[in-house]
């Protein structure tokens, strides 16, 4: 029998012909690398958070390079941030309000670089950013409340 040909038919195989998720495989790596970068300018640009990123960035890795997802998993900053996201879905509430008064101080400086007509933008987008990322749970914060009264 010829190979990348079922037994019952002549329609081939997904391996005689090109996936769909193949041709997509490139574009989630560059998604991933792209978004990865924007993490790491994100570090020093109060305006771009740097979580949302490194997660956005392990979500393509995940789809484009299993090579580079591990690479990703396994690095000593980035990767803890993944795993927790990933087996929590929670942030730490340092990373909430770290990334929260950097959006803030950022938007302040561009609503005084912009133009009136363009200085509510990085308001508007860090401000939704903010209240995604503060919808989120908490990580650690899944004690019941009474545990944290005095007896």
């Amino acid at each position: 029998m010829e190979e990348g040909r079922r037994d019952s038919g002549d329609r081939p195989q997904s391996g005689s012909r090109r996936e769909p998720g193949r041709l997509l495989k490139p574009l989630w790596l560059a998604a991933g690398w792209l978004s990865l970068a924007a993490g790491f300018v994100g570090i020093f640009l109060p305006l771009l958070p740097t979580v949302p990123f490194v997660l956005l960035a392990a979500f393509c890795f995940s789809r484009g390079s299993a090579r580079c997802e591990r690479w990703l998993l396994r690095h000593p900053r980035f990767g803890p941030w993944v795993e927790d996201w990933r087996a929590h879905r929670a942030v730490p509430l340092r990373a909430k309000q770290l990334a929260t008064a950097m959006m803030a101080v950022g938007s302040v400086v561009a609503g005084f670089q912009l133009p009136p007509a363009w200085c509510w933008v990085p308001a508007a987008c860090c401000a939704a950013v903010a209240a995604w990322l503060w919808r989120l749970p908490t990580k650690g914060a899944t004690a019941p409340a009474d545990a944290a009264k005095p007896p």
